[in-house]
């Protein structure tokens, strides 16, 4: 493993770390594991352990004796940055870190520019990230759409740590529903042609039906040679062409598409079941295939092909993911609906079954979106095809808006997309909340060119010691902290809350502090702080796929 570029914070409360536990070790006293974290009040410092309240209970002492003891030990030892150290009830030790410490990270932020941030977790890496994934059936819809952010976004987030990703779309064009859309394209043909026409029971019952009849109508193509298979084949092409539309609105655009059909024709389907009847791990009952997942742990079998004859997805599913494998990725990663949560390790049981690593795979799971409109859920059905689609969402809000409203929450976490918030153009709307701020600092550097001062000469990070500034500043350089805890989740939402909370120091900083005045060497310093800022809030937009406007 070679060595990860850590964050200035994180090498130095890895450093303060070693120190507590070699104080510990001086004191002959047994080391347990021990917090020190960013402390919630400044007031008291800027990181805090909780190693006196930690160890009190083995050594049947006070935690505010104990840390009087440690702190008296760790104070002998010079400790570079820690300006001062301090014990606060009922037993945190807290350190305060030299204001240089911070200051001097402006010139590497400025320096790093769009560089700042970017770990190294991903070099010499693939990562495979396979998302969206819906079958050419309809138009995508909301629900597809906090699916298609999140996947895009994890794949910048993994591009930020140095992986090579490969964005993958994986569809099923045969089957049940496949069907059902061509008889649902065949019944309005006719309709529309004037012949009698039956719509199928549970077809499809959308305006984007009729549009495609009507795209075959204008071919004028006798109706003897017309099955419904043309009717689906030309159905799915039609919507496949809306669903890449769709995505290119988003921004979005996928390295490989799969078909399922691929793994019946290559005879990987055939194979795996061979391979699983070959180690008794599938048989028939009640004329269906079951798979044996009971000798591998599970409570009870699971059906592998329905006595119909018809596969459930498991089967290709696996054949399908052991391909993935087997193309060498250095990670794997899923994103599916929740209703996946009690399918998928049915999938990956079938991968270890076979002696598959599966370690590298991960599966994130997303809780399911409400539309909100005047404070009323909307209701939904793909069906029904009373649906919201995702373009008519993108025209309605804005590309910005629509990104950043899926990845706000958390994906564990239901999501209720407020239409009149997402409309909203002033800075209650989170989004236009940061571009503001970011449009607000181009302004202040434009002004900055525009005056007589020399912003790109030396500048002296020192004078910034104003509270407002030190709360900005020490905010400003926790971001690559946060790029690598959403790397570490696959959650973006760290990044989006990273920002808003930036956003809001920078207002803060902006309404107490004036950046241009005539103090030549202070609107220096501070027209560093002010671009700093500038580069983080457009590399955090950058990963969560939203444009940096420099006017608004």
């Amino acid at each position: 493993m070679h060595h990860q570029k850590k964050s200035v914070m994180n090498k130095l409360s890895i450093l303060l770390k070693e120190r507590i536990s070699e104080t510990l070790s001086s004191l002959s006293i047994p080391l347990k594991d021990f917090s020190l974290t960013p402390t919630k009040n400044l007031q008291f410092g800027d990181l805090s352990t909780n190693i006196a309240l930690v160890i009190s209970k083995d050594l049947k002492k006070k935690p505010m004796d104990i840390g009087q003891k440690i702190l008296d030990s760790l104070s002998m030892n010079y400790i570079e940055d820690v300006e001062d150290i301090t014990l606060t009830n009922p037993g945190f030790i807290n350190f305060k870190i030299k204001n240089n410490f911070f200051q001097k990270q402006i010139q590497i932020i400025i320096e790093q520019n769009k560089n700042y941030g970017k770990g190294n977790y991903g070099d010499e890496k693939t990562a495979n990230v396979e998302f969206v994934s819906a079958n050419p059936t309809g138009p995508l819809t909301i629900g597809h759409g906090r699916n298609a952010i999140l996947g895009d976004t994890v794949s910048n987030i993994l591009e930020w740590q140095g992986f090579t990703v490969t964005r993958e779309y994986y569809f099923n064009d045969a089957g049940r529903q496949m069907r059902k859309l061509g008889e649902s394209v065949e019944a309005r043909y006719d309709q529309l042609s004037g012949n009698t026409f039956s719509f199928p029971e549970d077809g499809y019952e959308g305006d984007y039906i009729k549009e495609i009849a009507r795209i075959i109508l204008k071919k004028e193509l006798s109706r003897e040679k017309l099955d419904t298979s043309y009717f689906t084949k030309i159905a799915e092409d039609e919507i496949f062409n809306e669903i890449k539309l769709s995505l290119k609105n988003l921004n979005i655009s996928f390295d490989v598409f799969t078909n399922e059909k691929t793994f019946y024709e290559n005879g990987d389907i055939k194979k795996l079941l061979n391979e699983l009847e070959s180690k008794n791990l599938i048989y028939k009952k009640d004329n269906a295939t079951w798979f044996k997942t009971s000798a591998l742990g599970k409570e009870q079998d699971r059906v592998y092909i329905k006595s119909s004859g018809e596969p459930t997805y498991r089967v290709p599913d696996t054949a399908y993911h052991k391909n993935k494998v087997e193309r060498g990725y250095d990670l794997i990663i899923d994103i599916f609906g929740a209703d996946h949560a009690d399918t998928y390790p049915d999938v990956l049981l079938g991968l270890e079954s076979l002696g598959q690593k599966t370690k590298h795979i991960k599966v994130l799971l997303y809780q399911f979106v409400t539309l909100i409109k005047d404070g009323e859920k909307v209701k939904m059905s793909t069906r029904k095809a009373n649906f919201v689609t995702l373009d008519s969402l993108v025209e309605d809000v804005g590309l910005d808006v629509v990104r950043y409203f899926f990845i706000m929450r958390s994906m564990n976490t239901h999501l209720d997309f407020d239409l009149d918030l997402a409309k909203d153009q002033s800075d209650k709307n989170p989004v236009f909340y940061l571009q503001y701020a970011y449009a607000r600092i181009c302004n202040i550097i434009k002004r900055g060119k525009d005056s007589t001062i020399n912003f790109e000469e030396h500048f002296n990070p020192s004078l910034l010691s104003d509270n407002d500034e030190l709360l900005l500043l020490k905010y400003l350089i926790r971001f690559p902290e946060y790029v690598e805890i959403s790397f570490e989740n696959l959650e973006p939402q760290y990044i989006a809350n990273y920002l808003q909370e930036l956003a809001s120091r920078f207002h803060k900083f902006y309404s107490h502090c004036r950046v241009l005045t005539d103090n030549i060497e202070k609107s220096k310093a501070r027209m560093a702080l002010v671009k700093a800022v500038k580069i983080v809030l457009g590399n955090g937009l950058t990963i969560l796929g939203i444009t940096s406007p420099e006017r608004m």
